[in-house]
């Protein structure tokens, strides 16, 4: 990684926030598989590990998004009806005169043969993906399966 800081807090590019979906990509073995995103000032979180995934079109459902963005960027085809909804986090950009933003995440495996080619709150829904046995709730008995 170059100088982080240039891209990441030096970049006076205006953003634009919108939706967002982003996948929690797991390999059959078990392990996770993130990007590095580039360098590029206009986008969030530059130069940083993050999931895979990116904005939802206008119109276009949160599942038809993510396929696309796998899609794209990976060269993965995914049937959003195999994918999991597993969690989503609100944004709320009301101090820059917008609205509130959603990004979804998704639960997708990949077998290894599939592949050919963290952002804080990617990486904090990367570890709920992973505990997501431990994680207590007022409505789940303890020792119950996710």
């Amino acid at each position: 990684m170059s100088n982080s800081s240039g891209a990441f807090l030096g970049s006076q590019t205006t953003l634009r926030p919108n939706h967002a979906v982003a996948a929690l990509l797991q390999l059959s073995d078990g392990r996770y598989l993130m990007q590095l995103r580039d360098s590029n000032p206009d986008i969030f979180y530059p130069e940083h590990w993050g999931c895979f995934g990116g904005a939802v079109d206008a119109g276009e459902a949160p599942g038809a998004a993510l396929a696309r963005e796998l899609k794209e960027e990976l060269a993965v085809s995914v049937v959003p009806s195999d994918v999991t909804r597993f969690t989503e986090f609100t944004f709320d950009f009301g101090f820059a005169g917008d609205g509130i933003r959603l990004r979804t995440y998704y639960a997708v495996t990949l077998p290894q043969a599939d592949l050919r080619g963290l952002v804080p709150y990617d990486a904090f829904a990367l570890w709920m993906h992973h505990a997501r046995g431990r994680i207590a709730s007022p409505h789940r008995v303890a020792g119950d399966a996710c």
